[in-house]
């Protein structure tokens, strides 16, 4: 059984973001987003699926790795806790999924699709509105009727494709190529490297994209926004679907969808384009050399080596010799008071820097109260990490008082930036702190984070220890600068 921890955050606070940027390194990088060519999870043998009071069979998106599978796997995994069903998740690409439900070898796809067409199927509650985009390489077509000309591949089946049959009413003219065994991500790289001339995507999946092809930019969006909801076989069984209407209401009265929205989309476009490349350039150049140290240091304290490296990457650059005006140093950027309680001998050095830093990180984490859910725990002790626990709980008082959970990182981002200012952080134990630095660390650090959870293990290879740390002898046998 696939199961779903909840996370929760606030709706996105980040303006979008269209600057061009540059191309480097986009053929090394196609394979990012590339998803592998697969056989259908289902065949002609395959039985119908039993009773879905004994077993939910829930078609879900192919790459494990998009948010947008994270996504719907969660909100599965939500609706089966609350039915008390075991859940059984079907990969399946977008083409497959109506003839699977229409013969009851799966009970609901949640899969991101256009209900707005309708295609014969029956549509849950929308719970994501996001709008259909034409993204081009090269000179920027401006309007649908230049679109003829160019070459223009979608997913099939996909909420894009259905985007373009309904932009094909006014446009007969209109034709693309409809992909199988492909992902929205795998073509957006294709026009990104000059492969394609065009593709659609919603704004969600652009946003991802953009972090690892700057110069991708939509032209104009292709059709009315696509309506996001689940799908049933129009005979399904009314008592689910009843069930599915009722949780979707209930998500969204409660906040869930919001935070849940959030988690996987919010932080999408943080980065400017330059930084991007700059991230991507030193995933090659840099991360390889001190991936090994980060291992060790999940070895350590079970904290995710990515996300380590992700912290890292955030307060030095994964320079060693990383060096603030207050006298911050070393890859995990220690103060002088963490890295004695870490007894660290030697700030500069990257195994001491980012064992510390990792341990120290472990303790944030252990020292909030355990009813708080893991994933909300890694950001909130984030936030602390940047701001000091104090200011963390500061910040999680007045987030209490404004009537909202102290225990999520959606809503305690919402107070942090406050501590700057009298009338809040007067009110506070610990005064007055750069919240807004906290909550840019932890979207941040959660961008680079993802980023790298896109990436597969070969694409970050190992290498030989860099030269900055072979200068340094073990642990403890230099004195700190």
């Amino acid at each position: 059984m696939h199961t779903a921890q909840l996370f929760f955050s606030t709706p996105r606070q980040w303006p979008r973001r269209n600057k061009p940027g540059a191309r480097r390194a986009l053929g090394v990088w196609l394979g990012v987003f590339c998803l592998a060519a697969c056989t259908p999870a289902d065949s002609p043998k395959t039985p119908p699926a039993k009773s879905w009071r004994e077993e939910l069979v829930v078609i879900v998106p192919e790459d494990e790795k998009s948010a947008d599978a994270e996504f719907e796997r969660q909100l599965a995994g939500l609706f089966a806790r609350q039915l008390q069903v075991k859940a059984r998740l079907l990969p399946l690409p977008p083409d497959r999924i109506t003839p699977v439900l229409m013969t009851g070898k799966a009970h609901v796809a949640a899969a991101g699709l256009r209900s707005d067409e309708g295609g014969g199927l029956r549509f849950a509650h929308a719970y994501q509105v996001v709008s259909e985009q034409i993204v081009c390489g090269g000179p920027s077509p401006k309007r649908a009727d230049a679109l003829p000309a160019r070459k223009l591949a979608v997913v099939a089946g996909s909420a894009q494709e259905a985007a373009l049959r309904e932009a094909q009413r006014k446009l007969p003219a209109l034709r693309w190529e409809a992909r199988r065994n492909q992902s929205v991500s795998g073509l957006l790289a294709e026009v990104a490297a000059g492969k394609l001339e065009c593709t659609v995507a919603n704004e969600e999946q652009l946003a991802l994209a953009r972090n690892f092809f700057p110069g991708l930019n939509a032209s104009f969006d292709i059709a009315a926004p696509s309506r996001l909801a689940w799908a049933f076989a129009p005979n399904g069984n009314e008592m689910l679907f009843e069930e599915a209407q009722k949780f979707f209401t209930a998500i969204k009265l409660d906040g869930t969808l919001r935070r849940l929205l959030d988690r996987h989309y919010g932080h999408n476009e943080r980065l400017e384009p330059v930084d991007a490349v700059a991230f991507i350039a030193k995933l090659r150049t840099d991360l390889p050399h001190f991936r090994s140290l980060f291992e060790e240091a999940e070895l350590l304290t079970g904290t995710d080596w990515q996300l380590l490296a992700a912290i890292s990457y955030h307060e030095s650059h994964w320079n060693p010799l990383a060096t603030s005006p207050t006298n911050v140093r070393g890859m995990m950027m220690l103060t002088e008071d963490t890295a004695d309680r870490m007894d660290v001998a030697n700030r500069l050095d990257p195994r001491q820097s980012i064992e510390a830093g990792a341990r120290y990180f472990q303790l944030l984490k252990e020292q909030l109260p355990l009813r708080i859910a893991d994933e909300e725990r890694t950001w909130l002790a984030l936030a602390a990490y940047n701001q000091g626990m104090g200011h963390l709980e500061d910040a999680r008082v007045l987030t209490a008082r404004a009537g909202l959970n102290p225990d999520t990182w959606g809503d305690v981002k919402k107070m942090m930036p406050l501590l700057s200012q009298p009338q809040y952080f007067e009110q506070t134990k610990h005064g007055r702190a750069r919240g807004g630095e906290a909550v840019i660390m932890v979207e941040t650090v959660r961008l680079y984070y993802d980023m790298l959870k896109h990436l597969n293990s070969h694409e970050i290879p190992q290498l030989p220890p860099s030269p900055f740390h072979l200068k340094f002898p073990p642990a403890g046998k230099v004195s700190s600068p």
